[in-house]
């Protein structure tokens, strides 16, 4: 673009003249295509990260935390309320804290050992309820080799395999408790745990067969 001269103002008498401000030249580009944020080059350091994405991390590593204590993972599930603890969230921290407290507490707890199939069947609820279902599996069919008539025993079973996603081994299970003791059809209709597999037509056929009559 041209440059249109003008002309300049004189100057008055015994007026200093105003030095004009320097403006700084702004670096050149790194060979990469980068810009550096110094004089001698360096590239320039990434942007922190946000408050946003801490409290994401915290509240995923809590999240993450809560299903393996779920699970009865107390080891690493201290581990990871460690990372929860670390974070914006007060809340988050506060509560990580106390988990971490817990877990410390049931790793040092000696682990319970089930002697009878009672013993092994209540054990079996407890892990139901945390649906920690693979082990609640074994200690039934622990509990079913020194009891294989106890009709509660196949039912729960039946219960932690549908709630496994085992439809096939859940009916067989039904089936079993309902024919050792019919009342257990009365129990099944109103069992949210069997939600999952009430509607299908075996199991239909199974809780309610007056219907096919």
């Amino acid at each position: 673009m041209p440059v249109h001269k003008t002309k300049k103002p004189a100057k008055k008498a015994g007026a200093k003249p105003v030095a004009a401000k320097a403006i700084a030249a702004k670096p050149a580009a790194a060979k990469n295509g980068k810009q550096s944020n110094s004089k001698n080059g360096r590239p320039a350091k990434p942007a922190p990260v946000s408050a946003t994405s801490e409290a994401k991390l915290q509240y995923n590593a809590f999240e993450r935390a809560i299903q393996l204590l779920h699970k009865r993972n107390y080891r690493e599930a201290k581990e990871m309320f460690e990372k929860a603890r670390q974070g914006p969230s007060q809340e988050i921290a506060s509560n990580a804290l106390l988990h971490v407290q817990m877990c410390v507490r049931r790793l040092a707890a000696p682990e319970p050992e089930p002697k009878s199939a009672e013993d092994h069947y209540n054990y079996a609820i407890a892990l139901i309820n945390l649906r920690n279902l693979e082990q609640a599996r074994r200690h039934l069919e622990i509990s079913l080799k020194m009891e294989p008539r106890a009709d509660h025993l196949h039912y729960a079973l039946g219960v932690c395999l549908a709630l496994s996603g085992d439809a096939a081994g859940a009916y067989d299970s039904l089936k079993r408790a309902i024919d050792l003791q019919p009342r257990n059809r009365m129990v099944a209709r109103q069992d949210s745990d069997l939600d999952a597999v009430a509607g299908q037509p075996r199991f239909s056929r199974l809780l309610f067969p007056e219907k096919d009559a």
